[in-house]
């Protein structure tokens, strides 16, 4: 379920309607293609996971201008010159166009597109600003919980990092994201209401101190929670209240440390936990986490059976944002789609529709990408863009988030080692097609005058 907010065609820029307004008002109705793609890898990262696709094409399905929004544009001084007939061809604004993306959960590399459109030009632009925000922001934080599942190594990740993420459905997108990186599960409820994710909770310091006597506190938590409960330990002192639920007799599921040295404290409560018959009880930790410092932990020899990671993971606090763009490759007037390109130094692009084409070695292991212009043929590789949406109705049912974890476990499996390491990890081959670079040389040549010509 989504609010109605989630489908406003006003979840744009507005030189979004500025450009659908001048293509509308001088007969431009050319069909275009836009792919969507992440220019370079953050520093430290080898991979990401795509994420996002389902609620991109459930906005596509239901993008609508409602009449308040139009009223809006129409004072909008921007829009003084405009027709009144663009206001009318907005009341009935609908996503028509055709989508080619990777399902989520498929490992991408940089300029390879997640997601290419093809529709009328002004359907196609319009959308553009939603379709980056979802894609690259879940993709983002997939990414970074990929690498804190595999810093884990069979440990469990539970996503704890809404309180700490930029908004309230941005906490929720980043739960699922996490979710589909290999987590398992998160504390927030909405996620876990309407993904259907795994949900998890402890108890905060303030319910400990409330009591006043730290091990009424515990009594009163595992009297209310006796199969789940996870007790607190370290508002105080940490290996006291070790000793306090023992004296009880308490055997709570888990215990939480929150702060401390986690290897040598995790050390003594594992054994004291296991010397009076806790054995079940498992040890998680949480407070200002990552993969650096999860790796480091238990490269050290923490006796830590899962870790709740906020901050890190909800925001992707070291590289908080995904150089994701969404440029034009071809137009058709008609006759045929004639490709487009980007030619700035630093910023250019290949013109055309493309297919990846994912490669294995010969003990199945991905060994690289080819990107190749449509139509191409490639032996020897996986297609990775399958359509996902013709005249505008999705072809595929809703995802089911277990089966998009799974696929992504799949994809990082196949990834050597090399190509997954937290620090100074290898480039991952990809390439692009010969057609490909021939057609962007073409398109250089019409539109670069060489140095040195002058017109006479």
């Amino acid at each position: 379920m989504s609010s109605p907010l989630c489908h406003s065609a006003l979840l744009t820029d507005l030189y979004e309607l500025t450009m659908a307004a001048a293509y509308f008002d001088g007969k431009f109705h050319a069909t275009a293609s836009f792919e969507l793609f992440v220019r370079a890898l953050p520093p430290q990262r080898s991979f990401l996971v795509a994420a996002g696709l389902e609620q991109a094409l459930d906005y596509l399905e239901k993008v609508r201008f409602e009449p308040e929004d139009i009223e809006y544009l129409r004072r909008h001084p921007v829009f003084q010159h405009v027709s009144a007939a663009f206001f009318d061809y907005l009341k009935d604004f609908r996503f028509n166009g055709e989508v080619w993306a990777m399902p989520e959960g498929t490992l991408v590399f940089e300029e390879e597109p997640l997601l290419r459109v093809t529709a009328p030009i002004i359907e196609a632009q319009i959308v553009e600003t939603f379709l980056l925000s979802t894609l690259t922001f879940q993709t983002m934080v997939a990414s970074k919980g990929a690498r804190m599942v595999d810093a884990a190594q069979g440990r469990g990740v539970v996503e704890f990092g809404s309180r700490r993420a930029h908004g309230a459905e941005a906490g929720v997108l980043a739960a699922r994201a996490a979710y589909i990186a290999g987590c398992s599960g998160t504390s927030n409820l909405e996620a876990g209401r309407r993904f259907g994710i795994p949900t998890f909770g402890t108890q905060a310091h303030s319910f400990v101190m409330a009591y006043g006597d730290e091990e009424e506190s515990f009594r009163n938590f595992e009297r209310s929670f006796p199969e789940h409960g996870v007790l607190l330990i370290d508002t105080y002192d940490t290996l006291a209240a070790v000793d306090k639920i023992i004296r009880a007799g308490l055997r709570p599921h888990s215990v939480r440390l929150d702060s401390g040295d986690f290897v040598e404290l995790s050390r003594e409560v594992r054994k004291r936990l296991d010397q009076a018959g806790l054995s079940e009880t498992k040890i998680f930790a949480s407070g200002d986490l990552d993969e650096f410092v999860i790796a480091d932990l238990l490269a050290r020899g923490a006796q830590i059976d899962a870790f709740g990671v906020g901050t890190a993971l909800a925001t992707s606090k070291d590289a908080p944002s995904l150089s994701g763009v969404y440029k034009l490759v071809d137009v058709d007037f008609g006759q045929g789609p004639a490709g487009r390109a980007k030619l700035s130094n630093d910023k250019s692009t290949y013109p055309c529709r493309k297919q990846v084409f994912r490669m294995r070695d010969s003990s199945g292991r991905y060994s690289g990408d080819i990107v190749a212009a449509e139509g191409e043929r490639c032996p020897d590789g996986e297609p990775l863009l399958s359509c996902a949406v013709r005249k505008g109705k999705r072809l595929s049912p809703y995802s089911n988030m277990q089966q998009i974890q799974q696929h992504a476990k799949a994809e990082l499996a196949h990834l050597a080692e090399p190509y997954r390491r937290l620090q100074n990890a290898e480039r991952y081959p990809v390439r692009f097609s010969r057609a490909l670079k021939e057609n962007l040389e073409q398109i250089r040549n019409r539109h670069i005058q060489p140095v040195g010509r002058r017109e006479s």
